[in-house]
């Protein structure tokens, strides 16, 4: 009989692998390699109701062989009930002992002079948790958040940070951007835990809410939930007006409205996700919101829109609407540009509720079919396996259908047939302009 092997990887094939995602090595460890090339090891934790990721370190740094025993010392002690990245944090040298500095003025407070400062112990931290984040937008949301709401504490000692501090450092956004307010309080609740629990600080959280800042901070207003959005019935107008503006951010609006696709879905697009052939936008699993790979049917105007930006020589890799200056387009780009064209108060992301209203409103297509066109998740796996197989002809009859509305303003009395479409202008008519270098 051959013999079995627990461990999927070897050593030469570590060195060699580049491919993004998790290789696993079994028993929950896995080489995890970023899209920007990073690569390291990460042991999967669970039990007693948690789910954790621990990180070992680089492959550069840490073997095949070290990071199994290194898993496996980790693993021992997670069953014991302990937690091994606490007690690594606490095993780093300390600190040399602080001295005592009276600051001047009406707040004269003892703070520490040579500590550990609230960013250097943060993005130390970021470093320990950030494989468990959901996306690389995620990851760096964590430190420019920090390093632009909570500036000033940033700079401060750890063992320092007071209530007022942490009371100073939200007031400016706690009204003005509150989900982004929430963000950052409980982030900074986050580090002054971890910092606590790695021997920097002493005592309760400053930054803890439930029974403390609750009872400081003004009440904010609830939140609807919902993107500001363009009524259908102004659409056809607007993006009449949006195809004669000739600008990467106006082509990328104009292919997110035809696909009813997210911000991040677009301006991450690379040609390698087209399928010229078949007519279909298809987005990885890793770029999407609900993590599932999703196909999106291509409309004649849609399909101009990149025989018109394709170059000459294809690659994959490279992205389909790219800034200016090269790189990827701002997550910003296409707001700025409904703010030039003076529309006020209207999300890019509105423009997906725009064409539900529509779809809901003036056309006869199942609500699960616009379901799926949104992206959303319907029914069970199986469902949604069969759903993806069996509908795509009916989405997109359902997206021909918003493009001629988008186009001309007329919409279906009756379910659209896939052929019934009608054909855009072309990029070389009055109305049907592109980009221009």
């Amino acid at each position: 009989m051959a013999r079995r092997f627990s461990n999927k990887l070897v050593a030469k094939q570590v060195t060699a692998i580049t491919k993004p995602g998790k290789h696993s090595d079994g028993n929950g460890l896995y080489l995890l390699v970023k899209p920007n090339g990073n690569r390291s090891w990460v042991l999967l934790l669970i039990g007693g109701g948690q789910r954790r990721e621990m990180g070992l370190g680089t492959p550069e740094a840490v073997s095949l062989a070290a990071a199994r025993k290194l898993a496996a010392d980790a693993k021992a002690a997670f069953a014991e009930g302990r937690d091994p990245i606490a007690e690594r944090l606490e095993a780093r040298p300390k600190p040399a002992e602080p001295v005592a500095v009276v600051l001047p003025g009406p707040k004269r407070r003892a703070r520490s002079q040579g500590g550990v400062t609230f960013w250097n112990f943060a993005d130390k931290l970021i470093d320990e948790i950030e494989d468990g984040f959901r996306n690389d937008k995620h990851r760096k949301q964590w430190r420019a958040t920090l390093k632009t709401h909570a500036a000033k504490l940033c700079e401060m000692e750890l063992a320092a940070i007071v209530t007022d501090d942490v009371v100073a450092t939200l007031q400016p956004i706690w009204l003005k951007v509150p989900e982004t307010a929430r963000r950052v309080r409980g982030r900074i609740e986050r580090v002054l835990d971890a910092a606590r629990v790695a021997g920097h600080r002493e005592g309760e959280n400053p930054a803890r809410w439930k029974g403390h800042l609750e009872l400081m901070m003004p009440k904010q207003r609830k939140s609807t939930g919902h993107h500001a959005a363009m009524p259908y019935i102004q659409v056809p107008d607007f993006y009449g007006k949006l195809k004669r503006r000739p600008a990467t951010a106006a082509r990328a609006l104009e292919f997110a409205i035809l696909t009813a696709a997210r911000t991040g879905e677009v301006i991450g697009m690379t040609w390698g996700e087209v399928d010229f052939e078949n007519r279909l936008w298809t987005i990885p699993a890793l770029r999407m919101k609900a993590e599932v790979e999703h196909s999106v049917p291509l409309t004649d105007r849609a399909m101009a829109l990149l025989n018109a930006l394709k170059p000459k020589s294809l690659e994959p890799h490279r992205l389909v609407f790219p800034a200016q200056r090269g790189g990827k387009l701002s997550n910003m780009a296409m707001s700025m540009l409904l703010r030039r064209m003076d529309i006020d108060g209207i999300t890019v992301h509105g423009f997906r509720s725009s064409f539900r209203d529509w779809a809901g409103e003036e056309t006869n297509f199942e609500r699960e079919t616009v379901e799926m066109a949104l992206a959303h998740t319907i029914g069970n796996k199986a469902e949604r396996a069969y759903r993806r197989g069996r509908a795509l002809a009916k989405r997109r009859a359902l997206m021909e259908a918003w493009e001629s509305y988008c186009s001309d303003g007329v919409s279906p009395t009756e379910l659209v047939p896939a052929n019934a479409a009608p054909v855009p202008p072309s990029p070389t008519q009055p109305g049907g302009a592109l980009l221009h270098p």
